[in-house]
């Protein structure tokens, strides 16, 4: 009997030892006769976002099968920030998002696969699923694990960080450590992506924005029934891109992403969502997005939603709020609607199927935003030539413009240190350095000297000043991803204690005042901070990763 496989790999006598193989793990040439579609699976039990990821990716193959196709699974690492925090392990977690891009492309393109289901959940393992779709130009869907329930404690809703508060309300007295067990012990209630609008929450709707994903699909609770019909249904609609050969780039245009800025914006979503979007059009063959595109963004963009932390509301409320589609109802007027998406559908398709929000106290309107200006903005200034971002969106209207003295810390510990030890005094711009994609190297977040601040109750009243990232979970005056960073010769190098430093968030301006002639004359003393590192890949990753402004890429033979 004569068979005819969809796979070009599986034709003819040529692919007579590929099909052995297959056969060897019980695939029948029925099987190999259906298009091939892998499912990268990123399940792990050390990571929380993704530990109920073997459950979707069964509904994610039954979908798959129910329309016409073989589903075929493998993995890539998923390391959690969370754990990571705090320790060496943080430099490998930006490292870690073109890692798993690699990876996935190494495997699809060894096996020639027809479609893709990506699967993950946190902070640089979506980026690097997404990045990694854009690359390969495959029929592609995402789909995220979603986020967990929060945390209650004493009648309040918390994501998981009350832990890190913890720390200093027990250090100042105002828990007992029984208290401080019990707050551990329900922090994080269950499985899924982190339960506040943090960098993982963010980059689900991110893909759902960029129309990788199903409408209405990004914040689906993990525990949700919902959640495991979505993943049927995302195994359904790969086999429709195949079908109608819809590929990843033809959903990735500019258009797309411009549709992506302008939610981030609408959300006021982690500052990490900027440079993951540029490393994703850069993927997709769309060259530099330059960090101008998303000042200008900003300026046109309104914040209709808050989620916690910028307010009470958390993910669950939000989801029942209607999530991405009821933001990007209320945003229509500013999108591009003739993208296609993953549906094979228009944006303005898919937006008629969607309602107006009936939560006006989590989502508003264009005419009634919570902000006249997006939530994530770009600051530039002779600190930050190439620029920095700040979310004011978590920024109290009190330090929106703020002055005060520095303190210089060379390094993540050394300024926790010196917080907890309440060594920072109120108006103090806590100047944390050499902690850039090179000088880190790896860009570690700065989450815990912020979390330190909001335990020794200073941060209503001192900002922290950073070429290192931020976690989204922070909230208060930050400004982080200055470039260029301190390591490359940056003016954050020179900065000295006790010079003055201004935010101006509302004029998106950062400044030193310092002279141009005193710069000059501490830059011939200056010697670059070198961070003892483990061998391995930081080293290469610190010879090509690119500045910050340019989405701490990896490109060979472009390192300075």
């Amino acid at each position: 009997m004569e068979h005819t496989y969809y796979n070009e790999l599986l034709q003819g006598d040529k692919g007579a030892l590929k099909r052995a193989l297959y056969k060897s793990m019980g695939f029948t040439d029925e099987a190999l006769e259906k298009p091939l579609i892998a499912i990268v699976n990123t399940y792990t039990n050390a990571t929380p976002g993704h530990y109920n990821l073997n459950e979707i990716c069964e509904q994610v193959k039954r979908g798959i099968e129910a329309d016409g196709g073989t589903a075929m699974t493998f993995g890539s690492i998923a390391p959690c920030d969370g754990i990571a925090e705090g320790h060496e392990g943080m430099r490998y977690i930006l490292p870690s998002r073109d890692l798993i891009t690699s990876s996935v492309e190494c495997m699809v393109r060894a096996h020639r696969f027809d479609g893709l289901v990506l699967l993950g959940s946190c902070d640089k393992i979506v980026p690097g699923l997404l990045m990694a779709a854009a690359r390969l130009d495959l029929p592609a869907v995402f789909c995220n694990s979603g986020p967990m329930m929060p945390a209650c404690y004493k009648g309040k809703h918390y994501d998981g960080n009350i832990v890190t508060e913890a720390v200093g309300w027990k250090q100042r007295g105002e828990i007992t450590e029984e208290e401080f067990r019990e707050i551990e012990d329900l922090a994080e209630p269950c499985a899924g992506s982190c339960a506040m609008l943090g960098t993982a929450n963010t980059m689900g709707c991110m893909a759902e924005a960029l129309g990788m994903s199903l409408p209405g699909s990004a914040v689906i609770p993990a525990v949700y029934a919902k959640r495991m019909q979505t993943a049927y249904e995302t195994g359904r609609a790969v086999m429709n891109l195949v079908k109608k050969g819809i590929t990843a780039r033809q959903i990735l245009t500019e258009k797309a992403v411009e549709n992506a800025i302008s939610v981030l914006m609408g959300i006021g979503g982690s500052t990490n969502g900027i440079m993951h979007l540029q490393a994703i059009y850069k993927e997709a063959g769309l060259g530099h997005l330059p960090l101008e595109v998303f000042d200008r963004f900003s300026r046109k963009v309104p914040q209709i939603a808050s989620v916690y932390p910028a307010s009470p509301y958390d993910m669950i409320d939000f989801y029942e709020a209607g999530g991405v589609p009821a933001v990007m109802k209320e945003l229509e007027p500013l999108l591009h609607t003739d993208c296609v998406t993953v549906t094979g559908h228009s944006v303005k398709e898919n937006l008629k199927e969607m309602s107006f929000t009936s939560r006006r106290e989590v989502i508003r309107s264009l005419a009634e935003p919570f902000h006249p200006d997006g939530g994530v903005a770009v600051l530039t200034g002779n600190l930050a030539p190439m620029g920095a971002v700040v979310k004011p969106a978590a920024i109290p209207d009190h330090l929106m413009t703020m002055t005060g003295k520095a303190k210089v810390y060379q390094s993540e510990q050394e300024a926790c240190e010196a917080i907890l030890a309440g060594e920072v005094k109120p108006g103090t711009m806590v100047v944390l350095r050499y902690e850039g994609p090179k000088g880190g190297p790896g860009m570690p977040e700065m989450y815990r000297p912020m979390k330190c601040l909001e335990g020794m109750n200073r941060a209503s009243d001192c900002a922290i000043v950073t070429d290192g990232r931020f976690s989204g979970s922070n909230r208060g005056c930050f400004v982080g991803h200055i470039s260029p960073e301190a390591y490359e010769g940056g003016t954050l190098a020179l900065v000295e204690d006790g010079d003055e430093i201004t935010i101006d968030v509302p004029n998106r301006r950062i400044t030193l005042h310092v002279t141009e002639e005193e710069l000059a004359q501490r830059k011939k003393a200056w010697k670059p901070v070198e961070k003892t590192l483990p061998d391995g890949y930081l080293n290469i990753y610190r010879k090509i990763t690119r500045s910050a402004a340019e989405g701490a890429v990896m490109e060979v033979g472009k390192e300075e």
